[in-house]
């Protein structure tokens, strides 16, 4: 059963456009806790409802990032960590083929219909129901209030995210390229408290795919219909992934970025989170 639980204090920090640490902060999330058998739990933070922006400004990010336009939405919880192997094998009572392997590493290799597969299971487990996040719900917990390309600021270093660090953002200097995954939580959480927003696995998302934000819903809800857009794939059937990974440049770890993969199909650098529309 879902209990909230103490709020839990993260230390969130601010980075310049030269990468280093300008300011530090507490934030206390509300936190929930989901056990799911075998001294394995699922925890999920309440990311509070708002209006923000979504998508890159002007000439900022790459065509399928506009047009940015205002959403609102409610609030909603979130899982603190993407879904680690032990939760996974937990609820699915079986290990997919992940390269890196360990209970606490976030599972990969996984589709974005095996992903909604343990959503059901879940929510069927746990009487609550749990989804794979819209993609503006995600880039509305991903941003946690910020408006700059990353929720720590302007630029990221590899001490803040797992990436691709012989590659560089802005002003920001080159890091190490780990070639792997980390075990969650491994770096500063953001505003909400959430970790591996940035880095580690792409997170699939539930909408499908499409070209530009030309249509799109402005309350935060999976955007199912194709609209009116030229953009919009034809292959809608593809789904949606944010947040970047360990295989990728900062570039593509932007809290606006996006990618578009085949739901039938998983890789090393793909996994999800989970959310829940029910909240306190």
């Amino acid at each position: 059963m879902l209990s909230e639980q103490p709020d839990q204090p993260s230390e969130v920090v601010t980075a310049n456009r030269q990468g280093g640490i300008t300011e530090r902060s507490v934030y206390r999330a509300r936190q929930f806790v989901e056990p799911l058998g075998n001294s394995v739990a699922l925890e999920m933070v309440l990311v509070p409802g708002g209006t923000f922006m979504m998508g890159s400004p002007g000439k900022q990010g790459y065509d399928d990032e506009h047009p940015q336009h205002e959403v609102t939405m409610a609030p909603f919880l979130m899982g603190r960590y993407p879904v680690t192997q032990a939760q996974w094998e937990a609820i699915m009572e079986t290990k997919l083929p992940c390269r890196f392997k360990g209970g606490k590493r976030p599972v990969e290799n996984v589709s974005w219909n095996d992903a909604r597969e343990f959503c059901e299971r879940l929510s069927k487990g746990t009487g609550r129901t749990y989804l794979l996040p819209s993609e503006a719900q995600w880039e509305h917990a991903g941003r946690a209030q910020t408006t700059t390309p990353f929720h720590c600021g302007e630029t990221i270093t590899t001490d803040l995210a797992n990436y691709r660090g012989e590659f560089t953002y802005l002003l920001g200097p080159p890091g190490l390229y780990r070639h792997q995954t980390t075990e969650v939580g491994s770096f500063p959480p953001n505003a909400f408290g959430l970790y591996d927003m940035h880095g580690n696995v792409w997170e699939w998302c539930a909408d499908p795919w499409h070209g530009d934000y030309v249509g799109a819903p402005a309350d935060g809800s999976v955007w199912m219909a194709e609209g009116s857009s030229p953009r919009v794939s034809r292959r809608i059937s593809r789904r949606v992934l944010r947040g970047g990974s360990w295989h990728d440049g900062p570039d593509l770890c932007r809290c606006a970025a996006r990618l578009q993969f085949d739901p039938r199909e998983g890789d090393t650098f793909i996994g999800f989170r989970v959310a829940c529309p029910q909240s306190r």
